[in-house]
Parts: C-alpha cells; structure tokens; sequence
C-alpha cells in the first residue's frame, strides 16, 4: 500500500460512478429476467405433464372381459402373453370368478383357468394385443392358402367345419336334434369285432379298409382335441382299437388309437398284449412327445419292475424283452432311469436288490395302473399272413 500513489488510493475508496453502477443493475435485471423465464418453462413443463397424465389415465380405464376377447395374461412364470378368452366360471369355493384362457399361437396343452388379476384389462393395453392378434391371425390364415391346391383348401375346409353343439343351440332346436338323432342312428356300438370285455369295459377292433366312413369320422372326432393331427383320410392301412364304456344304452365310446396294419419300423403303438400273441416285439413310433414319453416310460417301468420282484435267478435284457414285448432299447433306457443298469465289458448289465425294487414300487411315480387289460379276456388272434410268419420262425 505504501508504493500506491495519491491518485489510486482515491479511486479505490471512492464509489462506483454512475456507468458502473448502471452496468451492474442492466446485468442483475438480465439475470432476474432469465430465471424468470426458466420459471416459466419449469411451470409450463409441470402442468403439461399433469394433463397429459391426466388424459392417459382417462384412457387406460378397466374393461370388462367378454368371452371370445383377447387379452394379456401373466402365466405361472410371471411372463405376460395374449391370451383368447374361451370360458369363464365362479369358484364357489374362493368365491371369485375365473376365466378359462388359450395363449395364441401356444399348445392348447397350455390352457389353463386364470383369476381375473391375471388378466391386463387397461383399454389401451387390450386395444393393442387386440391389434396384434387380428394382425398375427390374419397372416396364419392367409399364408397357407397362397401355397395350398384347391383340392387342399376344399379339405382344409371341410375338416375346419364344426356345427354347433346342443349346448349353443335353443332349446327347441335342440330337442330336434337329439330326437332325428336317435331315430337315424341305429348302432348302439362301433363296427368291427369285440376282442376284449370285462366288466363294462370293451374292445373293438376296426378295420380302416372295412368300414373307411366311420374311422374318417373318427379321426376328424379325435382332430377337435388334436391341433396336429394328421391322419384323416387314408385309413385304410390302419387298425382301430375303441375303447367304449359299455351300460344298457350301448357302447359309448372313451378312447381309440391306430395301429398300421404293417410297420416296418416294428411300431406297435401301444399294443403290447397283441404283440405277445404275435410273438414278436415293438415300440411306439419315435420321437415321442414329452407326454408321451413320460406315459410310455411309467408303463415300461411298472411292467419291469414287477418281474423283478418276483423272479429269481438269473434275467437277461433279452429275456425281459421276450417276456414283455418291449424293444432292448426301451429296457435299457427303463433300467438306467431306475438306476438298475450298468455298462460293464461291453455290455449292459443289470444290477438289482430286492431293497431297490421294492422302494422303487412303493414310490407314487410307479405305482400299478388302475386299470389293465386282463389277458384271460382278450379274444384276439393274429392275422393269418402274421400267423404263418410266426410259424415259420
């Protein structure tokens, strides 16, 4: 401060003169006049976000679900995907009601009864799944009728073409129905011959080439449960084996399935009596589904098992498929689930104690089927160019 002149010590202990301050207030008022305006804007934004959440909220209102509509669905993994409302009904028990939904494009396997909370019922969620489903249906309808023959189409339709149920009818129509009914069919039981009956239990056997209208009607019967089903037509290289519940009205039918009359393949579907008879051995046709396999290895397992309770001595995979008319193939899959099966030198080896195979037996896994066939009733012989074939070995 000493080296400071006079002059400079003055001007710093003086006030701002009038240009200065002049500046400073200009620059202030700028300031003030841009965070006004960021005010402004912030307001503008706040209320602008209030009314367009306001008017979405207008629009994602609750729908009521109709039967027949589309809707998102949460499955039993927590994804969401469309589902096509088939049915609805009150659980009495919980006291709610519960809708029976089919995921598009899914396995009808996968239907399933689903509470309402299940269900995204917002307008502009259902408006949307709406337009995507129309969308993705539209394109599976339309795709294969650019790369189908007429002829093609002419089936496809016929087969896609279900008449309404009593249950969709008026009362008086269907009355109507059921009294033509009655007087135009006369058969109180299927065609064909009666190979096994116990109880109210039978069998038939039907030949495709015999009687070609009823196993067509039959197989477009079984296509109402079966999206993929495939045979409809050719029947005739096929055998049909009914399985009926029979009381004083008739034979009605439970179940059926087909075998190929010759199967090089040696499939035998599930006709495991009748390939004793035959003297020979089969499998049902592979790959099998993974219900299928999970059936198919249930029986397997049980029919096993139970041999090996009760023989002694000395048993041979070979042996076990004489006596079973099970493939070595399925034995030894059968075995290894059961941890009853080694690979030692070479070949396969069955490694059994009592203690396993009764644990094995009182596990619900392989318990005895409710019902089997009981062979002292089945009236079945093989056919005669099956007959001498069996001779000659």
């Amino acid at each position: 401060m000493e080296d400071m002149s006079a002059e400079e010590q003055r001007n710093l202990a003086s006030p701002l003169n009038e240009n200065q301050q002049s500046s400073l207030l200009s620059q202030e008022d700028g300031l003030d006049h841009r965070s006004a305006i960021k005010e402004e804007e912030d307001e503008e934004t706040v209320s602008g976000g209030e009314t367009c959440a306001s008017s979405g909220g207008g629009r994602d209102q609750e729908v009521t679900v109709e039967i027949g509509e589309t809707y998102l669905c949460r499955r039993a993994d927590n994804t969401w995907h469309s589902a096509e409302v088939i049915q609805s009904r009150l659980n009495e028990q919980e006291g709610r009601e519960e809708y029976y939904v089919h995921y598009v494009g899914c396995n009808r396997r996968l239907d399933e009864w689903v509470d309402k909370n299940r269900l995204a019922l917002t307008k502009t969620v259902k408006d949307a799944v709406q337009k995507n489903t129309d969308q993705y249906l539209n394109e599976l309808s339309e795709q294969p009728e650019r790369k189908i023959t007429r002829n093609q189409k002419r089936k496809h339709d016929e087969i896609n073409h279900v008449q309404k149920t009593y249950a969709e009818m008026d009362p008086t129509t269907a009355a109507l129905e059921k009294e033509h009914e009655a007087g135009l069919c006369q058969w109180r039981q299927p065609p064909g011959k009666e190979i096994y009956r116990k109880g109210n239990i039978s069998v038939y056997e039907v030949d495709g080439k015999d009687h070609k209208i009823y196993c067509q009607n039959l197989c477009l019967f079984a296509k109402l449960f079966l999206d993929h089903k495939t045979l409809y037509f050719d029947v005739e290289p096929f055998v049909f084996y009914i399985l009926t519940e029979v009381d004083r009205q008739g034979a009605h039918i439970v179940g059926y399935f087909s075998k190929e009359k010759e199967s090089p393949d040696g499939n035998n579907v599930a006709c495991y009596e009748l390939s004793k008879l035959e003297n020979t051995v089969g499998s049902p046709e592979k790959p099998l589904s993974d219900l299928g396999k999970l059936s198919c290895r249930s029986y397997w397992s049980w029919v096993l098992l139970e041999i090996l309770r009760d023989f002694r001595g000395t048993l041979s995979i070979k042996d076990l498929s004489h006596m079973t008319s099970i493939t070595q193939n399925d034995i030894i899959g059968t075995l290894q689930s059961l941890n009853m099966v080694k690979y030692w030198k070479g070949q396969h080896v069955i490694c059994v104690t009592p203690k396993l195979v009764e644990e094995h037996l009182k596990s619900a896994q392989y318990k005895k089927p409710p019902i089997t066939v009981d062979s002292l009733n089945l009236k079945w012989a093989p056919p005669k160019h099956k007959l001498m074939k069996v001779t000659k070995k």
